[in-house]
């Protein structure tokens, strides 16, 4: 008989994608404490970038800005599945999320990355 491995509060049930949308929802909270005029903002995650037409570079984003428009408000989107294949670990993955939170904020806000977050670009 098959079941589940672990019960659902066990968080060896938590899928990736789970985790993932944890990571964040800590991250857009980290930063709402610090510029309370993201509580307008949506954080969102997307499995891939939808491509229309080729990049200048060739490089596929981590992140990006939805301004606001027919009654929906700014988002700001994270795409898992890029983020995931540059992160090595856990760890790694936390910190890379966090950093595209701030810099899709930053460019939102008009501001500079430091400014979203001061330990912003510090390992």
């Amino acid at each position: 008989m098959r079941g589940p491995v672990a019960p659902p509060q066990v968080p060896l049930a938590l899928t990736r994608a789970d985790t993932f949308d944890s990571l964040v929802h800590d991250s857009a909270e980290r930063l709402r404490r610090r510029l309370p005029q993201l509580d307008g903002v949506d954080f969102v995650v997307r499995e891939v970038p939808v491509l229309r037409g080729a990049s200048v570079d060739g490089a596929v984003p981590l992140g990006g800005v939805v301004r606001a428009s027919r009654g929906r408000r700014d988002r700001i989107v994270v795409y898992r599945r890029p983020v995931e294949l540059r992160s090595r670990n856990r760890d790694e993955c936390a910190q890379l999320v966090h950093e595209v939170v701030v810099e899709q904020a930053a460019e939102l806000l008009g501001l500079a990355p430091e400014s979203v977050d001061p330990g912003y670009g510090q390992d």
